[in-house]
């Protein structure tokens, strides 16, 4: 489908210094309505409109008085005197604003390609991958923000220490945006990371996701062929080498970019504590908040992207050593002596693997209770269900909870309790349809030397989860 309005930029379409007026369509999102506090911070003049704000979308667009007065669509906000419309993905392509805007020929973009406009005269680190996508992309930004290196930036979690997940500025050298592969806009079937041609690319993994636009896992591959091809001329590219299908796509890209490849780095695990040895003779060694093969991994990627901008290992293990995550990735919600609760939000198979294994390798004394929650499209379709098989083994008791309700709002075929334990495979494996009764099964048992992990990238249909970790870990 051709893409509405990807050539000029806002100066090009009429904005001859003054003011900026930008209207976003769908402002509620999780990502635009950091982009409309962003861009509000940047001096523009923003509106927006959608037909659903929820929190904390809500209370962040009030306090900068970005929310709207009426939620719903107003084509009397769309005129000729907007110099950029961006299109959330929460809008259909038949909106009443984007029908009027079009009519109006103005300048439409989505998200991402406006996040491109904003950065396209920085250095653009774009970070990539089926996961790890959030962490790898905090992980940099924490280093920057310890080493006071000003960047603008865009992620996909709220993190410690910042304010928004987007910020633009006019100053900033540098940009670190989380590469999504999902679609850009309505109008715009383009996955987000194919706008952001990157001059430091990192790739983390290839695991199959998103059934319903990349119906064949060739597909979904070809998309991050795509991306390093987009990689600017003698630009980097840092690759996870342990992951067949990456190794393949960034060996074989063009031979002007530069290859960096990464694996776990060396270190030990003592009282559930991960160290890594000294970066040099003169420095210490580096005791981490973060454990996991996958965080190390994501960890050892992120070094070598800040190589790449001047920084060197003993600035990178300084900074990482007090980097506590991302919010629910492996996030610690409770914890004593005997027990430990943690939230993540792992959905996908290979995610599902790595999370489970980190914990269980971390406390390879305490007994593992893994939950997870089929919510996304991929994961409540039956054609993908058999993806999951073994992702859970490593826990000593797993629980999968799915409700039939999404599946239904999703309009998928609904699937059943015997087709989900079949798919997973195993006996250890729980099925669940009601959190209510999922939760009073949870607060029944002896957590005494057993760990907690609930994985969803939902929340259980409303759990608590602090009050679960007050109610377990007393």
């Amino acid at each position: 489908m051709e893409t509405v309005g990807s050539t000029q930029t806002p100066m090009e379409s009429g904005y001859k210094g003054e003011v900026c007026k930008v209207h976003l369509i769908a402002i509620g999102g999780s990502a635009m309505h950091n982009l409309a506090i962003a861009m509000h911070k940047k001096g523009f003049v923003v509106t927006g409109s959608d037909d659903e704000i929820q929190e904390p979308s809500k209370s962040r667009l009030a306090k900068h008085n970005l929310l709207p007065a009426s939620i719903g669509w107003n084509t009397d906000a769309i005129h000729s005197g907007l110099d950029a419309i961006i299109l959330g993905m929460h809008a259909r392509a038949d909106n009443p604003e984007l029908i009027k805007a079009q009519q109006l020929g103005l300048k439409i973009y989505s998200y991402p390609e406006y996040i491109y406009e904003q950065t396209k005269d920085k250095i653009r680190i774009v970070v990539g991958g089926s996961h790890g996508k959030t962490t790898i992309t905090a992980m940099i930004l924490h280093v920057l923000h310890y080493l006071k290196m000003d960047c603008d930036y865009l992620v996909g979690a709220q993190l410690e220490g910042f304010d928004t997940m987007v910020k633009l500025t006019k100053e900033a050298k540098i940009a670190v945006i989380e590469g999504d592969e999902y679609l850009s806009s309505p109008i715009d079937r383009r996955p987000k990371f194919h706008l952001y041609k990157p001059n430091i690319a990192i790739l983390s993994g290839i695991a199959w996701d998103h059934i319903n636009v990349f119906p064949t896992f060739e597909m979904y591959v070809e998309q991050f062929k795509i991306f390093i091809d987009l990689i600017e001329k003698d630009g980097s590219l840092v690759y996870c080498e342990l992951d067949k299908e990456v190794k393949k796509v960034c060996e074989s890209a063009r031979e002007d970019i530069k290859k960096f490849p990464y694996s776990i780095p060396v270190h030990t695990i003592e009282n559930g504590i991960t160290t890594l040895p000294p970066s040099s003779p003169a420095a210490a060694a580096c005791k981490l908040n973060i454990f996991g093969e996958h965080n190390l991994m994501n960890l050892n990627g992120a070094r070598l992207v800040c190589n790449q901008i001047g920084i060197t290992d003993e600035q990178f293990y300084a900074a990482i050593e007090s980097f506590k995550g991302a919010s629910k990735r492996l996030e610690l919600v409770k914890r004593n002596d005997t027990t430990a609760v943690y939230k993540d939000f792992a959905h996908s198979p290979s995610k599902l693997k790595a999370t489970t294994q980190a914990v269980k390798k971390q406390f390879p004394m305490r007994k593992l209770i893994a939950c997870m929650e089929l919510h996304t499209f991929s994961s409540l379709n039956e054609d993908f269900l058999k993806q999951y098989e073994g992702s859970m083994a490593l826990a000593d008791e797993a629980i999968v909870y799915f409700n039939p309700h999404t599946i239904e709002h999703k309009k998928l075929k609904p699937i059943t309790e015997e087709q989900v334990k079949s798919a997973f495979g195993g006996n250890n494996i729980r099925v669940y349809t009601h959190s209510n009764t999922l939760l009073e099964d949870l607060l029944k048992m002896n957590f005494e030397n057993k760990n907690l992990l609930m994985m969803s990238s939902g929340n259980f249909d409303g759990i608590d989860f602090k009050n679960l970790g007050d109610q377990i870990v007393k």
